[in-house]
């Protein structure tokens, strides 16, 4: 991913970090994920996290839903720096959006994982 495309994954991010999700927004991750290489898992524990916090059962901060909501619509989203259509190339800025997110959160994600017991 070149500089542009970073500045645009990075605004894009943003953007998708202050609207809301909704159930259709959480099928089409979990649909999308296999397409997120090494980060597939990372990403599956962001929408852990996420289900968590709003059923009740997990506590997040606002700043660590916004970043959660941020990734996971730009997964979903078909308007992002590198369209998915194209193949492989068109995933590397939802993988390093994923991987973003988990630099944000370590603490929070290592949190997470103890209350879960996922070691």
């Amino acid at each position: 991913m070149n500089t542009s495309q970073k500045e645009k994954s990075e605004e894009l991010f943003e953007k998708f970090s202050q609207q809301e999700v909704s159930q259709a927004d959480f099928e089409n991750a979990e649909k999308k994920s296999k397409n997120l290489g090494e980060q597939m898992d990372n990403f599956i524990l962001l929408l852990g996290m996420l289900k968590d916090s709003w059923n009740g059962t997990y506590q997040l901060n606002k700043t660590s839903l916004a970043i959660i909501v941020g990734a996971l619509l730009y997964v979903v989203s078909p308007i992002d720096a590198i369209p998915d259509f194209i193949p492989v190339l068109g995933w590397l800025d939802d993988i390093a959006i994923v991987a973003f997110a988990m630099s944000k959160l370590k603490s929070v994600i290592q949190d997470y994982k103890n209350f879960k017991g996922i070691h």
